[in-house]
């Protein structure tokens, strides 16, 4: 291929990326607009809560479990060589609290809750459920889109708060109970180590950034497929895809602004 058909090229792939972007922006603030039904019909939102945060969390308990036992071994024996055993539980909380507890999650919830969200509208799009509404003057985005998006942005910070939880009880068994770390040592150190607004509190904004990412993509792909089964596949694929880079590509940015 010539120099100018590689230009090209990459101008054909940059603008379709330009355009996929305006229509998530677009998206993002119809969305947004109709967030309003959270007042007037709580309980679609509720539900939303229960179906992609209840049926996570499982999968987040024991993720989040093994990632405190492993973070407890290879803490253990990296602070080791420094004498600095006391210090495992500061370094199983930051861990966790700021990076390993939103990425994995968001991560576990593009793989679970957002291919869930994709195949369940695409598959309403294909059996066009979503036009049956519109003729019978029903906004799907208000009724069926929106609850979803507001569902998943509430449900993200709650299931990064319990893999945080769940991954510091699980250091601190392979720490304290296993190993044989002073276990006052283990709590104390963690406890003047760990600022509320520092750490604990980025985390959390990061878990709501993710949330709201990763549920937009998810959302975007299912609105946007084609009205097929291998459309509805491929589109489930995009999600996971998209969403994980989202997430990687986000955390680099919020760690940039928030710890630099």
């Amino acid at each position: 291929m010539s120099a100018l058909g590689w230009v090209a090229t990459i101008g054909r792939r940059s603008r379709s990326t330009l355009v996929i972007l305006g229509q998530i922006a677009r998206f993002f603030v119809m969305l947004s607009a109709r967030a309003g039904i959270v007042v007037k019909r709580p309980r679609l939102v509720l539900q939303q809560v229960h179906f992609i945060g209840n049926y996570s969390l499982v999968i987040i308990v024991v993720s989040g479990l093994f990632v405190g036992f492993v973070l407890g071994l290879q803490g253990y024996y990296t602070l080791n060589r420094y004498g600095a055993e006391e210090a495992l539980g500061l370094l199983v909380a930051l861990s966790l609290t700021r990076e390993l507890g939103p990425v994995v999650t968001a991560l576990l919830f593009a793989g679970r809750a957002g291919t869930s969200l994709t195949a369940e509208i695409g598959l309403m799009k294909a059996g066009e459920q979503l036009a049956a509404m519109e003729v019978m003057a029903v906004d799907p985005l208000r009724r069926v889109l929106a609850p979803r998006f507001l569902g998943g942005m509430i449900a993200m910070p709650i299931l990064a708060a319990i893999f945080s939880m769940v991954g510091i009880m699980g250091g601190w068994f392979v720490g304290v109970v296993l190993i044989g770390i002073d276990t006052g040592a283990f709590w104390s150190q963690m406890q003047n180590g760990v600022d509320v607004f520092d750490d604990v509190l980025n985390g959390v904004i990061k878990s709501v950034v993710f949330g709201v990412a990763v549920t937009l993509i998810a959302l975007f792909e299912g609105w946007q497929c084609r009205p097929t089964p291998e459309g509805v596949s491929r589109a489930t694929t995009r999600t996971v895809v998209a969403g994980s880079l989202a997430v990687l590509g986000l955390d680099f940015v919020l760690t940039a602004l928030m710890f630099s």
